[in-house]
């Protein structure tokens, strides 16, 4: 798509410090962290959200992004929340798929 911020910034058409990114899918800092690590994974295609017919190889690029951002920021051990939402009355607020990886803290419930 175009005109959507984060199929830029996931292939490098907008400047972004990426904390990892493979072939199909990116990681980078969130704009708005709600923690002391609050990342985005996103894949590279566009997808509307994780309902958008998004294939496994697709999911497997960002569980593999997942991993490898817990180890490289040291929140692997200390727990973190991992989250998406799905829809304007769930809080999406760009239809892009992405994840929310979030730790660095203890989590309260109002993250959920």
């Amino acid at each position: 798509m175009s005109d959507c911020i984060f199929c830029k910034l996931a292939n490098g058409e907008i400047p972004t410090t990426m904390v990892y990114q493979n072939e199909f899918a990116a990681a980078f800092n969130d704009a708005s962290p709600l923690a002391p690590v609050h990342v985005l994974v996103v894949p590279k295609n566009h997808h509307d959200n994780m309902l958008d017919g998004v294939d496994a190889q697709t999911f497997m690029a960002m569980v593999d992004c997942v991993e490898q951002v817990v180890e490289l920021t040291g929140i692997q051990n200390s727990g973190f929340r991992v989250l998406t939402n799905v829809g304007a009355d769930a809080g999406q607020t760009v239809n892009h798929l992405h994840w929310h990886v979030l730790g660095g803290k203890r989590l309260s419930d109002s993250l959920a």
